[in-house]
């Protein structure tokens, strides 16, 4: 029982870690966002196929290369995209949960597809213009990550909230 709520403790703090990283990012927000989910596995206090532990543990890997592919940041030198983006991510993850599980993670690909469009329209974003190949470039390089991230902690937040 103590192993299984140190386990629990743990996931929760590797979770929490991920949404940092996704908002301050220093490394990938990815990784410890998978492992907070095993753990949590692990504790048995969720229930996760091994299907999406293969999916999302892919997803991983491919936003890893993507980490050390993406620029270090906008022209300026500015990182204030990775706030629209991740908490807009958020939003979109927490209202597909309410809408429909099954939809959480269009709601986290939309959030984040809007944060990137609000930040495009700030004086810091003005750089990177909607219609051009610029637009999707950033967006595969900063949004991707960040929507693997995000996700995987909505579906730790569904686990506990359907158990």
């Amino acid at each position: 029982m103590i192993l299984h709520t140190l386990l629990l403790i743990a996931g929760v703090a590797c979770l929490i870690a991920a949404v940092v990283l996704v908002l301050v990012p220093r490394w990938v927000a990815a990784v410890p966002a998978f492992v907070g989910l095993v753990l949590m596995h692990l504790s048995y206090y969720i229930d996760v196929k091994t299907m999406t532990f293969i999916f999302w543990g892919i997803a991983t890997a491919i936003t890893v290369g993507l980490f050390y592919l993406q620029p270090s940041g906008e022209p300026d030198g500015n990182r204030s995209s990775n706030l629209y983006v991740g908490f807009t991510a958020m939003a979109g993850g927490m209202l597909g949960i309410l809408v429909a599980p099954r939809i959480m993670v269009l709601g986290v690909i939309l959030g984040a597809a809007m944060g990137q469009l609000a930040y495009s329209r700030t004086p810091a974003g003005k750089w990177m213009l909607t219609p051009s190949s610029q637009f999707w470039r950033y967006f595969a390089a900063k949004c991707l990550p960040a929507i693997v991230a995000i996700s995987i902690v909505c579906i730790a937040i569904m686990g506990v909230v359907i158990e």
